[in-house]
């Protein structure tokens, strides 16, 4: 009887033990978090940035923030860590997330982000402000929510990438700057074909190139204390303008058109006799 009894208890808990043996076999999903350092940098002419979090999930229905993988906030400040910089000497950068909810009703999913970038000198005076704002949705049955809110809030951070920067080249350009250093002075030569201006005292000068004539040496063959007859100009350059555009490009000229109508001899209308004739008026009275 025992015997019978352990072998019935061992069967009603066979079920329960393979199907802990088969979820023991799954392995949970992992995701990697969002970085955004593969992107541009955005260089700012201040002298630090600043994080901060102005929005504060609720974290009850109908807010699933708390079930993504990759959390928006956690996302919108990565993307202020990895792109901003600041080189300058004065003044901040204040990054600020106003929105980062996602929220479930039924079978719709809405995600809204967004961020603002205020430029704040150091007396605290706003000196600039950028703001960006992208929004997401999903519909339809969610078979697996940690996995689509990863991916809806990987989308929505791509968005924010190019909203963000556009804002700022838009409202911010003032403040962008490039960490490279000027570029060397070219020097300009007249195009009317004068010398260019003489080179500083002491500065270097180039030797002339093979098969260049040997300038003249100061004091061969002249007499002593005469100076050196200067270079003479050279002569300038006619200039001539070509009428523009040239003959073979006009028109032929065209006759002239005849007034119309043309001037020939009218002739003159005919009188009109009186009216009524003599005849047949009634003769004057006595």
């Amino acid at each position: 009887m025992p015997a019978g009894y352990l072998s019935r208890r061992c069967a009603l808990l066979l079920p329960l033990a393979l199907a802990a043996c088969a979820g023991g076999g799954e392995q949970a999903a992992t995701y990697e978090p969002l970085r955004f350092n593969y992107l541009p940098p955005i260089q700012l002419n201040v002298a630090k940035i600043v994080i901060e979090q102005r929005f504060v999930p609720a974290g009850v229905p109908p807010d699933v923030s708390g079930e993504d993988p990759a959390p928006p906030i956690a996302a919108l400040r990565a993307m202020a860590a990895d792109r901003l910089q600041a080189f300058g000497t004065a003044n901040q950068a204040v990054f600020a997330i106003l929105d980062a909810s996602m929220t479930q009703t039924g079978d719709l999913v809405r995600g809204a982000f967004a961020v603002s970038l205020t430029i704040v000198g150091d007396n605290g005076a706003q000196l600039g402000y950028a703001e960006a704002r992208v929004e997401g949705r999903h519909s339809g049955p969610v078979d697996d929510l940690p996995s689509m809110l990863y991916g809806m809030t990987k989308s929505m951070m791509n968005d924010m990438n190019v909203e963000f920067e556009y804002q700022i080249h838009r409202s911010l350009k003032a403040w962008l700057t490039s960490a490279t250093a000027p570029e060397a002075p070219v020097q300009q030569a007249p195009l009317d074909g004068s010398q260019p201006a003489p080179a500083a005292p002491g500065a270097a000068t180039a030797p002339p190139g093979p098969g260049a004539a040997p300038g003249p040496t100061p004091g061969l063959g002249a007499a002593p204390g005469a100076a050196a007859a200067p270079n003479p100009a050279p002569a300038p350059v006619p200039s001539y303008t070509p009428a523009y555009p040239p003959n073979y490009l006009q028109p032929p000229p065209q006759p002239a058109t005849p007034a119309y109508p043309p001037a020939y001899p009218q002739a003159s209308p005919p009188q009109m006799p009186a009216y009524p004739p003599s005849y047949l008026q009634a003769p004057p009275p006595e």
